[in-house]
């Protein structure tokens, strides 16, 4: 038998065929949506039944004895201590006290919404995504600037820039997208430290020195403005602050940055012109802008380029969402006067959505250990392995050792929930209906159909989440049975119900895009306009028009002032689409394709260090060491080396963030420098 669902695995959400033979997955595969020349497989999809299958899942509740040993027990009972401990809490030092931490394996759509329903429920306003590290830094920062975060036309596109972004190893609907119009005659324009395979494939690969893209977005800006290659109707008609751009943007002229971003100048001039005569354009940016600790002003500057240029909610540029209309569930409104979140620090940024709650990640660490505005005491872990993927893996332990009680929601035994005294084994996308985190923010609503029933005794998140209520006294808040009730619930201001959506793979679509909505409906900002000058930044004391020369310090790796010990620049590694983060990297058939990590090393550096393909080195910072084999390769640059990601889930030696640091902060958004530090590299021999 054969079903359509949408597949969860990574966030691609991509729309997938499955293949169920007694009761059992046996394939998986995407919906073909081209031709074979373009569509993409995924080898995730061709191990689905080894993940799902796989004898390291968690499939009963275990709770940890004094002796530190894992014991099977009943959901009733693990359910009863989580909520007993989650009360003492409450009880001894506020509901804040307690806090839940969210990953985003299990969706931000529904799952995210029913955690914060609960968490808000009980009185705490603690509940915590890893946005400030991922998507939601630069969702706020073009939620200041024109009112949300616009995602790139690929399709309709005449030319696409994708600035720290690789769609072919991280989202295959978008790369398809990308193809389609490449193969259409669309120009394309990479900017990436590292020469991937999409940066092969592009007319312009601006291979920019880490952590300088905010004197690249300044120095197009400066290049279209003096060049009269802007819209200027549309700056006059919508937006304010254009004025105090142009008071900064004599300091960013192509020849004097140059030597800054370490590209030659002819080749910024030629991408600015690509991206200036070939609209409508788009710009598609992604995680390799995040984890630096000016992320929020660099993601300012190329929202503010885009507007300019006047590519805004135009077919074939980057589109503003037609967010359906539904039910909000976090229920913030239930504190009659509201407990200070530990992100207070963060102010703006910890309300900049009503949908998405507070990603302030980095503040949890630091209330745990320094008590600060007060102490974190119990903390539910959902989805997120944080002693693999936070900054400072040494401080992150620590922090987790000090509580008093850690509850983890997962699938897998992961490095994190070793260290839990509770883990509630969670279900698979597969196992369980939810709606699409897409209809959370986009026009069209689909529906995530459970094929199989939940391996073992493992439950789907939002069951979980339904039950803990019910056990901690919110039948009034969460009064449904299951989740396709929950969901009409949340749906009834839309007109949409489950039975309608379920029967349609590709999703119903509340009305058609419309492009350039501003005209009659404005943006969603404080003036209705786009603010290059943004009076929310300026009213909370931020700096309000992008100028990184003023900040200039921030664009420095972790450790600089050490420079002269750790002279190269490593930066964290890419995301093969082969695993999703920390997650999949125990499964044999994934792991054919990277068996181990390795650090790529530029010739040069490898020829002064005596160091060969495949030798064995340390990595060391301030903070730490790992070892890892060296890769020497030219796709990385002199000074620089790209060291994997995400292997610490295997092995602790392997774990990139035991060298970052936690130390600096964005001031915005909290962003820690995970991408970006100072380093070096020894052979392992040389120290025998």
């Amino acid at each position: 038998m054969r079903i359509n669902t949408i597949c969860r695995l990574c966030s691609g959400c991509c729309p997938v065929e499955v293949e169920i033979l007694n009761g059992k997955i046996v394939t998986a595969e995407r919906v073909k949506r081209y031709s074979e020349a373009i569509h993409q497989n995924c080898p995730k999809l061709q191990a689905v039944p080894e993940i799902i299958y796989s004898p390291r899942r968690i499939v009963h509740p275990l709770v940890k004895n004094e002796e530190g040993e894992w014991g099977e027990t009943s959901w009733d009972n693990a359910l009863d201590m989580v909520c007993s401990k989650m009360n003492i809490v409450k009880d001894k030092y506020g509901a804040e006290a307690f806090c839940w931490l969210r990953g985003q394996a299990p969706d931000w759509g529904g799952n995210w919404h029913y955690a914060m329903r609960l968490m808000h429920a009980f009185g705490s306003p603690n509940v915590i995504g890893n946005g400030s590290v991922c998507h939601a830094g630069r969702e706020a920062l073009q939620t200041f600037t024109y009112g949300e975060m616009t995602s790139p036309d690929y399709k309709n596109s005449n030319c696409i820039i994708c600035w720290g972004r690789n769609d072919q190893d991280t989202n295959p609907t978008a790369f398809e997208d990308l193809l389609y119009a490449i193969n259409k005659g669309a120009k394309l324009v990479v900017i990436d430290p590292v020469k991937t395979r999409l940066a092969e494939m592009a007319d312009v690969w601006l291979q920019i020195k880490p952590g300088t893209d905010g004197f690249l977005a300044m120095t197009f800006i400066n290049y279209l403005i003096k060049h009269n290659l802007i819209d200027r109707k549309f700056i006059e008609e919508y937006t304010i602050g254009f004025d105090s751009l142009k008071k900064n943007i004599d300091k960013y002229p192509p020849e004097k940055i140059a030597a800054i971003v370490q590209l030659p100048e002819e080749k910024i001039v030629e991408a600015a012109q690509l991206y200036a005569n070939n609209t409508p354009a788009c710009i598609a940016e992604g995680n390799g802008l995040d984890m630096h600790c000016n992320m929020a002003q660099v993601t300012r500057a190329i929202a503010i380029l885009r507007a300019i240029s006047g590519n805004l909610d135009k077919k074939g540029g980057d589109l503003i969402p037609q967010p359906i209309k539904i039910k909000n569930y976090q229920l913030r409104e239930s504190f009659f006067q509201p407990p200070l979140s530990i992100s207070q620090n963060y102010p703006l940024f910890s309300q900049y959505s009503t949908r998405r709650g507070i990603h302030v990640l980095g503040t949890l660490i630091d209330s745990i250990i320094e008590e600060k505005p007060y102490p974190i005491k119990g903390l539910l872990i959902q989805g997120a392995n944080p002693l693999v993927t936070m900054a400072n893996i040494k401080r992150v332990r620590q922090a987790l050792q000090k509580l008093e009680f850690v509850v983890v929601i997962d699938p897998m035994m992961t490095q994190t929930a070793k260290l839990a005294n509770i883990i509630l084994p969670a279900s698979f996308s597969f196992e369980q209906t939810m709606l699409s985190n897409n209809a959370v923010s986009n026009n069209c609503v689909r529906l995530q159909k459970k094929v199989i029933e939940p391996v073992g005794e493992s439950k789907p998140d939002w069951e979980i989440v339904f039950l803990m209520a019910k056990r901690l006294g919110f039948n009034k808040e969460f009064p449904w049975e299951n989740v396709e009730e929950a969901i009409d619930d949340q749906l009834l201001p839309a007109g949409l119900q489950t039975k309608d959506i379920i029967k349609n793979l590709a999703g119903i679509t509340s009305e058609d895009t419309r492009y350039q909505k501003y005209i009659i409906e404005g943006f969603k900002t404080p003036s209705g306009k786009v603010e290059i000058d943004s009076s929310l930044l300026k009213k909370y004391n931020y700096r309000s028009v992008p100028d990184f020369w003023e900040d200039f310090q921030s664009q420095n790796p972790s450790f600089y002032q050490q420079k002269e010990a750790y002279p190269l620049t490593g930066l964290s590694g890419q995301r093969p689409n082969h695993f999703v983060h920390s997650q999949f990297r125990h499964i044999d058939f994934l792991r054919k394709k990277e068996d181990e990590p390795s650090a790529d090393v530029n010739p040069l550096d490898a020829q002064k260090r005596n160091i060969n393909q495949n030798d064995l080195i340390n990595i060391l910072t301030p903070n730490g060491q790992i070892q890892m084999k060296a890769n020497i390769t030219d796709i990385i640059a002199p000074g620089k080396i790209r060291i994997a990601w995400g292997w610490g889930e295997c092995e602790e030696k392997y774990n990139l963030n035991l060298l970052t640091d936690d130390n600096l902060k964005d001031s915005i958004t909290s962003t820690t420098s995970n991408r970006l530090f100072m380093c070096s590299i020894e052979k392992v021999d040389n120290l025998l």
